[in-house]
């Protein structure tokens, strides 16, 4: 991330949101008149209507605005990555396009961090979606993800967050991640809070998302957990899953034996099938600890790796 200039930076990821840019942009002004020095940066995602044209013309207008502008469609995630990392803001606040997420909010989630917490999580208590492919599979990911990660939160999936800017400066996002980050915070130690936020229904442009994302939520919770747990030492997991397949290796191959050497029936070997689940647990342990054993050199060239984007910009304007 860049020196700190200002102090709160505003990062809004867009896809093709044409008409909600002026409004957002007039909204955003009116909500930050009481904060001294602020910039808004807006990362258009691969959009293909006439979206960066508007963005280009707000920032000629105003020098508060900064705007990045993808060779092509990375995602969510990609865009608030290359927000973030372009902010100069000791406070960095993230929030939709769509105009559902209201700007007026965030004073109030800039107040919650000057109390002392670290990420402020905003909390659509009353959504205005379809209750079947939004509101539904929103609830049943918020009580998985809740559980799992031990981060009690009503709302992981609601853009509206405030943060501490060493908060950003230490979390990568790929995936889906970007609603993780206050799991990611949480382990490392930050403290979070959630406040209530107002949820608009949406008034121009058509949602980016469905049903379809939330499988790749829970593939990326599954990546979350893992990278908590056991990211510096994968060997536990995967070596726990061997030595476990090792002791059913064990127990089917007693039986077989039994069967063989002290059944009243004295089972051929070679015609129990037993004998065949033994020496697949036997190949599933091997495999297990090669596979734990693989897990850690690879864990360790990461951590020892360069860090590298998840996008490619075409061009920035500042």
């Amino acid at each position: 991330m860049n020196q700190q200039l200002v102090e709160v930076s505003v990062v809004i990821p867009l896809l093709n949101e044409q008409d909600n840019i002026k409004p957002l942009y007039q909204q955003l002004t009116q909500a930050l008149t009481g904060v001294h020095e602020y910039e808004l940066i807006f990362v258009d995602d691969g959009s293909k209507d006439g979206g960066y044209n508007a963005l280009a013309d707000i920032h000629k207008a105003d020098g508060r605005v900064k705007v990045i502008r993808f060779r092509r469609n990375f995602g969510q995630t990609a865009a608030l990555s290359a927000g973030f990392a372009h902010a100069k803001g000791d406070i960095i606040v993230a929030i939709d396009a769509d105009l559902q997420n209201d700007p007026a909010d965030i004073p109030a989630m800039i107040k919650k961090l000057h109390e002392g917490f670290d990420v402020v999580s905003g909390w659509r208590k009353k959504r205005y979606d379809n209750a079947v492919t939004r509101l539904l599979p929103s609830k049943t990911a918020n009580w998985i993800i809740s559980k799992i990660t031990g981060v009690r939160l009503h709302d992981f999936g609601c853009t509206l967050k405030a943060y501490r800017r060493e908060i950003l400066c230490e979390t990568r996002l790929y995936g889906e991640m970007h609603r993780f980050i206050p799991v990611l915070a949480s382990w490392a130690g930050a403290r979070i809070c959630e406040t209530v936020v107002n949820h608009r229904p949406r008034t121009a442009g058509v949602a980016k998302y469905g049903l379809g994302r939330t499988w790749k939520v829970m593939l990326d919770l599954i990546t979350v957990k893992f990278l908590g747990s056991y990211s510096t030492k994968p060997i536990y997991i995967f070596g726990g899953l061997g030595l476990f397949c090792g002791l059913l290796a064990v127990l089917s191959g007693l039986i077989v034996l039994y069967q063989k050497f002290l059944s009243a029936g004295h089972l051929p070997m070679n015609r129990n099938p037993l004998l065949l689940l033994t020496v697949l647990f036997v190949t599933a342990t091997i495999q297990f600890v090669l596979m734990g054993l693989l897990a850690e050199l690879l864990v360790r060239t990461y951590h020892e790796s360069q860090n590298r984007p998840t996008y490619a910009i075409r061009e920035i304007l500042e």
